[in-house]
C-alpha cells in the first residue's frame, strides 16, 4: 500500500499549495472508517480507496479530488455520514463524495438492465462536477485490476461487460486514452480470455523474431529527422491486444494480415514542427493511401489533437506514426485531466472544452429503480447532441435541432415513413418541433401515411433526409410513369392506333432508352413528347390533333367513376359506434394525413394533420385519435374538397372553370362568391372528388387555364 507520507509528497510535487493537513486527515478518517473490512483478495479494504487516490494523483488532480478518492466508499460501505464528512472536510469534498456515492447507487440500480448504452450516455451527462466522474473512473480501474480475485464467474463477467460497455467509452469521450485502453484490455481478458492469449502469443513470437525492431525503427526515424535538423522525442510501442483483436474482427482478417501492429509517436515543441516532421516523414517514406488524418486542424470532439499517418517505413515495415506537441500528448493521454491547473490552491480552473459534462441538475434521492430515475432526472448534456426517450424508456441520441421526424427515423425507417404526428412529453406537437434533452417522444403512425416532401425542409439527420428524398424520387417516378402512359394511350388513340408494349420495345434503341417503363417516364417528365414516340413507332404518322390539358386530364382519370350508394367514411382506427364527421375547416380527403378529434356528444371529427384548427386541441391530447384512411383513392367514395379560385372577370371564364372541373370528373356541389372587383371574382368551390390526388389534378388543370388568376386548396 502507498504510505501516507508518500501520497502527500506525490501530490505536493505537482501542487505545492495543497492542503497537506486535509489529505492527512482524509487518510486517517478512511482507514478508521473501513477498519477491519477486507476485500476479495484478502487485503484490507482501505487498500482500495488508497490505490484509487494513487491513480487520481497520477492524473495530477487537485487535493480535494485526492481526498474524495480516499473517502469515496465511506458513506456507502461504512457508518460514516455525509454530515460527518462535511463537518470534517468542508462542503466541496462532501459534495464530491455524495456525487460518487449517487453514481455508485445508480450503477447498482441499473445492474442487470439491458440498456447499458443508455446508462453510459447518462453517466457522461450526470455530474455537477467533472471530478466526480474522474474519481469514478479511477475506482473502476482499480476494481478491474483486482477483478481476478472475485470467485463468482458470473459477477466477473458482468463487471467486465459493464466496463467495456460503459466505462471505457466514457474514458474515451473525455479523452483519457491511457485509462480507456487499460480498461478495455482488462475487460477483454475476462470476456474473451482465449482470444487474448492468442493475440499475446502472436506478439511474443514477433518480439522473439525481431527483439530490437522497435528500437531500430526509432533510431532510423531519429536519423531521418536529424538530417533535417529537427529535434523530437520518439517512442514506439505495440498496439494493445484488444485494439488488435477489434481490428481483426472489424476487418475480418487474420493476425498475419495485420501490417501495423506497431505505433510510433513523435513529440515536438510546436505545431509548426508537427507539419515539418510530417513533410520529412512523407519525403523519406511512401505514405499508405487513405491512412492520413489531421486532428490538429480538426480536433476530435474530446479535444484530441494529433497528426496520424501510416507509411512503409524503416526496414520496409508498415507503421503508424502519430505527430503531436507535448501539450497535445498530455491531453491525448490524460484527456480532461490534462487541463487541471491551479490558479488558487485546491481550486481547479474551469475547463471550457468540457462544459457539456458539467451539469447534473438533479438526481432524485429516493429513486428506487432506473425507470424512476430516468423519469425524474433532467438532462443537460452535450452541446452538439440531445437525448430523447421513447415511451418505453429507450434512449435515442440525435443532433442538436432534431425534430420528431428525425426521432422516428432514428428508431426505424418504416416508423419514419409512416409518421403522421407526435406527442412530446405527452402533448401533441408539430412535426417540426425542436427536441430538447430529456424529452419523451411518442410517434403517431398510420399505414396509409407516406413521407411528405416538406419534411426535408426541417429534418437534420442524414438518415431522415435520405429516406425522404428516396421516397420523393420513387413517387415522382411512379407519377411520371402513370402520366406518360396515359399521354401515350391518348396520342395513339387519336392516331387510330393501339399502344402496345411490343410496339414500344421495337423502338427503344431509336428513342435512346432501355425499357418500356423508361419510355413512359420520359414522356411523363417531358424529356420525350408523345408525338416523338408515335413517329418512332409509325414513321411519317402524324397525330390527328394535339392533346390539350382537358383531354389529357380525361385520359389520366377516365377510369375513375363515381360510386353510388351510401356515402360511408372509410376510416381505420375509430372507436366502434361513434359518429364520424369530416371537418369543414380543412376538408380532409383520402390520401391526406389525418387525425381524429373526439368531441363530447358529437363523435369524432376528422382533420388533416396540418389543419390550423388543431391548435385549439393542443392542451387536450386525450381527445386525439390515431386514424387513417381504410381504402386508396380508386376504391374511395366521393368526398368534398374545397378550393378557392380567383377568376378573371371576362366572358367565358366561369364556363372555363366549370368545364375544367367536369372534364377531370369532379362534381361541383357548392359554389359561393366571397368577393368581387371590376377585374376579378373570388369563389369558394366545393368539389366532389375521390381523393387528394384527384383534387390535386383538378387544381393543376385549373391553374393551367389563363382565365384563372390563382387556385388554392382550402386547408383551414
Amino acid at each position: 500500500m502507498i504510505r501516507q507520507v508518500d501520497l502527500v509528497d506525490r501530490v505536493r510535487k505537482y501542487d505545492p499549495g495543497v492542503d497537506e493537513d486535509m489529505l492527512n486527515r482524509a487518510y486517517v478518517f478512511s482507514m478508521k472508517a473501513h477498519g477491519s473490512q477486507v476485500r476479495a483478495s484478502g487485503d484490507p479494504y482501505f487498500s482500495h480507496p488508497l490505490e484509487v487516490a494513487g491513480i487520481v494523483s497520477d492524473l495530477k488532480l487537485d487535493g480535494a479530488t485526492v481526498a474524495t478518492a480516499l473517502l469515496h466508499d465511506t458513506v456507502e460501505d461504512t457508518v460514516a455520514t455525509l454530515e460527518q464528512i462535511e463537518n470534517d472536510f468542508g462542503k466541496e469534498i462532501a459534495l464530491l463524495v455524495d456525487g460518487v456515492t449517487k453514481l455508485t447507487r445508480l450503477e447498482m440500480a441499473v445492474d442487470g438492465s439491458p440498456q447499458a448504452e443508455n446508462f453510459r450516455k447518462l453517466l457522461m451527462a450526470m455530474s455537477n462536477d467533472l471530478r466526480v466522474l474522474l474519481v469514478k473512473l479511477a475506482d473502476r480501474l482499480h476494481n478491474m485490476r483486482t477483478l481476478n480475485f472475485l470467485q463468482d464467474e458470473e459477477k466477473r463477467l458482468r463487471i467486465a461487460r459493464e466496463t467495456m460497455d460503459i466505462y471505457a467509452p466514457l474514458a474515451e469521450r473525455i479523452g483519457m486514452q491511457a485509462i480507456k485502453e487499460e480498461l478495455e484490455n482488462l475487460a477483454f481478458a475476462e470476456l474473451n480470455p482465449e482470444a487474448q492469449k492468442s493475440v499475446l502469443a502472436r506478439l511474443d513470437f514477433l518480439r522473439a523474431d525481431g527483439s530490437d525492431l522497435v528500437d531500430r525503427i526509432c533510431d532510423e526515424l531519429r536519423a531521418t529527422l536529424g538530417e533535417q535538423k529537427m529535434e523530437a522525442h520518439i517512442e514506439g510501442r505495440e498496439k494493445r491486444p484488444y485494439s488488435i483483436w477489434r481490428k481483426m474482427e472489424r476487418k475480418n482478417i487474420s493476425f498475419e494480415q495485420l501490417s501495423d501492429v506497431m505505433a510510433f509517436r513523435i513529440v515536438v515543441p510546436s505545431i509548426e514542427e508537427c507539419y515539418r516532421v510530417l513533410g520529412a516523414v512523407h519525403g523519406a517514406y511512401r505514405m499508405v493511401p487513405n491512412r492520413f488524418k489531421d486532428f490538429i486542424s480538426t480536433p476530435k470532439r474530446n479535444n484530441y489533437r494529433s497528426i496520424h499517418t501510416t507509411v512503409i517505413g524503416p526496414e520496409k515495415q508498415r507503421i503508424e506514426i502519430q505527430i503531436r506537441t507535448q501539450e497535445m500528448h498530455e491531453i491525448a493521454e490524460l484527456g480532461v485531466a490534462a487541463h487541471w491547473t491551479y490558479k488558487e490552491p485546491g481550486k481547479p480552473a474551469e475547463i471550457s472544452e468540457y462544459r457539456w459534462i458539467r451539469e447534473l441538475l438533479e438526481i432524485m434521492d429516493h429513486a428506487s429503480n432506473p425507470e424512476e430515475f430516468l423519469e425524474h432526472t433532467k438532462l443537460e448534456m452535450f452541446q452538439d447532441q440531445v437525448f430523447c426517450f421513447s415511451p418505453k424508456g429507450e434512449l435515442i441520441a440525435l443532433p442538436r435541432g432534431a425534430t420528431p421526424v428525425d426521432f422516428a427515423y432514428a428508431v426505424h425507417t418504416q416508423i419514419g415513413d409512416t409518421t403522421v404526428g407526435a406527442k412530446v412529453n405527452g402533448r401533441i406537437a408539430p412535426l417540426q418541433t425542436e427536441l430538447h434533452n430529456g424529452d419523451q417522444v411518442e410517434i403517431i403512425r398510420s399505414k396509409a401515411q407516406t413521407p411528405s416532401p416538406t419534411w426535408e425542409g426541417f429534418v437534420v439527420t442524414g438518415k431522415a433526409r435520405s429516406a425522404i428524398r428516396r421516397f420523393v424520387r420513387n413517387r415522382e417516378r411512379s407519377e411520371f410513369v402513370d402520366l406518360g402512359k396515359a399521354m401515350l394511350e391518348r396520342a395513339f388513340e387519336s392516331s387510330g392506333r393501339e399502344l402496345t408494349d411490343k410496339a414500344l420495345e421495337n423502338v427503344l434503341v431509336r428513342l435512346g432508352v432501355e425499357t418500356v417503363v423508361e419510355v413512359h417516364e420520359k414522356v411523363g417528365d417531358g424529356t420525350l413528347t408523345a408525338r416523338d414516340v408515335v413517329e418512332a413507332v409509325f414513321p411519317g404518322e402524324k397525330p390527328a390533333r394535339r392533346l390539350g390539358l382537358r383531354s389529357l386530364a380525361g385520359a389520366f382519370s377516365r377510369s375513375r367513376t363515381a360510386k353510388g350508394g351510401d356515402r360511408a367514411i372509410p376510416i381505420r382506427g375509430l372507436i366502434p359506434g361513434m359518429a364520424v364527421h369530416l371537418a369543414t375547416c380543412c376538408y380532409p380527403l383520402p390520401g391526406d394525413r389525418i387525425v381524429g378529434i373526439i368531441n363530447q356528444g358529437k363523435g369524432v371529427t376528422i382533420h388533416t394533420i396540418d389543419c390550423e384548427s388543431l391548435e385549439n386541441y393542443s392542451s387536450s391530447p386525450e381527445s386525439w385519435l390515431d386514424v387513417s384512411w381504410e381504402v386508396d383513392g380508386d376504391d374511395a367514395e366521393f368526398q368534398v374538397g374545397r378550393i378557392e379560385i380567383i377568376l378573371m372577370n371576362q366572358p367565358g371564364s366561369l364556363n372555363a372553370m366549370t368545364s375544367v372541373i367536369a372534364s377531370n370528373l369532379g362534381n361541383i356541389s357548392n359554389l359561393k362568391i366571397i368577393s368581387r372587383s371590376p377585374e376579378t371574382f373570388e369563389f369558394l368551390v366545393d368539389v366532389e372528388v375521390q381523393d387528394a390526388k384527384h383534387l390535386s389534378n383538378i387544381v393543376a388543370a385549373l391553374r393551367a387555364d389563363p382565365s384563372m388568376q390563382t387556385v388554392t386548396r382550402v386547408r383551414g
